[in-house]
């Protein structure tokens, strides 16, 4: 995106001529594309109101710039895998940003323009401040599905010895509410698989013959039960792992494994009630919207989350909601146009507004030349920026910007 100039210059012949002229040489010299900012006529009110609104606005100009930037940068996270298309939902009044701004209209609706200007910075404030409550909601919210899904991913795939192994294992694999006797599970590597049929029976006394079965296997290895006496469970342990059989800590419990499935299928059923709904999934998605935990896998877990996330009602709201931020601001930079303006040029309200898009490599170049042609509203900060080494006293320009118009900075990009 790209960065622009909001400024103004008082509007009598003399100085329309000179914005004529810095048009011309701006344009000509391919400086600036520039267009004239339309603001409308706002009710003045008193020069104490306007000195006071005059910081105001610039405290909610920084705010409102820093909510829509949050905005931004959630769309781009939900839209993770979709990051090349994050710009194209970035709109304001369902434009692009620079048509937006290039062809600004005040919002006579939202914002009538015969109440105070107190009254219309009050309404823009709680605006983008009731938008930056919802984004904080709704972000946790996100946050937590997310977080639910990544642990739900973490049990449902992973190998066979992390993952859990509800879906897994049954009842008839183990021997069960026996005083003397249990059933061990341990994972043994695919290359490992002779060597565990020949040896398990020996590692340990008192194993049972003929006890293992493999009940899953993954890329990686096999999980097979073995029954031993409980009274050499621990030599068992400490002689399968010296044989690179990992033996998982795993005591068949028939209510605490159904626990822990209906606690998967809850999380995904939370999911689907809060993302599926009015999602449109591209068709060749249409069987994950019933994925189920003892199916996932991580890619289609993670394919699903942005299914869900980029197409529901998470990224409509953040569409949605970044729009009326970012023409909430826009309207801020408008006030503090038209209060800058009046404060600097005074009465009866009388300026030009333009909005001005430099050429990236003419910057400085485009600065000199609005300076020269402006130098007379303001002699002595002109000529101090046109000569930093000047010692002028009174005017002090080392803390913020100063210049013989009225002039604001719009960056598109920090939404880049």
């Amino acid at each position: 995106m790209s960065e622009f100039w909001l400024i103004s210059a008082p509007g009598d012949k003399t100085n329309l001529q000179a914005w004529e002229r810095m048009n011309a040489v701006t344009s000509k010299s391919n400086l600036s594309s520039n267009s004239k900012f339309h603001i409308p006529d706002l009710k003045v009110g008193t020069l104490d109101a306007l000195v006071g609104l005059s910081d105001e606005l610039g405290k909610l100009d920084s705010f409102a710039e820093s909510v829509i930037k949050k905005i931004a940068q959630y769309i781009g996270e939900v839209m993770e895998d979709s990051k090349d298309k994050v710009q194209e939902n970035l709109l304001a009044n369902g434009v692009d940003l620079i048509s937006y701004l290039t062809r600004f209209e005040w919002d006579m609706a939202k914002y009538p323009i015969k109440q105070p200007l107190k009254n219309i910075s009050e309404a823009l404030s709680k605006q983008v401040t009731q938008i930056e409550t919802d984004l904080k909601t709704r972000s946790t919210a996100y946050n937590n599905i997310k977080g639910n899904l990544q642990s739900l991913e973490k049990k449902t795939v992973g190998n066979l010895l992390t993952r859990t192994l509800a879906d897994i294992v049954h009842k008839e694999d183990f021997v069960l509410n026996s005083e003397y006797l249990i059933t061990l599970l341990v994972v043994v590597p695919k290359s490992s698989y002779i060597e565990w049929q020949k040896t398990y029976e020996s590692l340990s006394d008192m194993v049972v013959p003929r006890s293992t079965k493999m009940i899953a296997e993954d890329a990686e290895g096999g999980l097979f039960t073995v029954t031993l006496f409980r009274k050499v469970m621990d030599d068992f342990k400490a002689k399968a792992r010296e044989n690179r059989f990992m033996v998982r800590e795993f005591y068949f419990d028939e209510k605490e494994l159904k626990c822990e499935k209906e606690e998967l299928m809850k999380l995904a059923s939370d999911k689907k009630q809060q993302y599926v709904n009015n999602t449109i999934c591209p068709r060749s998605l249409d069987n994950l919207i019933t994925w189920e935990p003892q199916t996932a896998s991580r890619s289609r877990g993670i394919t699903v989350l942005l299914c869900l996330f980029s197409q529901g009602p998470l990224l409509r709201w953040l569409k949605v909601n970044f729009s009326e931020a970012f023409v909430a601001w826009i309207h801020v930079k408008a006030l503090r146009v038209f209060v800058e303006s009046v404060l600097r040029y005074g009465l009866p309200v009388n300026f030009q507004a333009m909005l001005l898009q430099p050429n990236k490599k003419s910057v400085k170049r485009l600065r000199d030349v609005l300076n020269v042609v402006f130098k007379h509203l303001d002699e002595v900060a002109a000529a101090s920026i046109m000569d930093p080494g000047m010692d002028i006293p009174g005017l002090q320009l080392s803390n913020q910007e100063y210049y013989p118009y009225v002039y604001f900075k719009i960056d598109l990009s920090l939404l880049d």
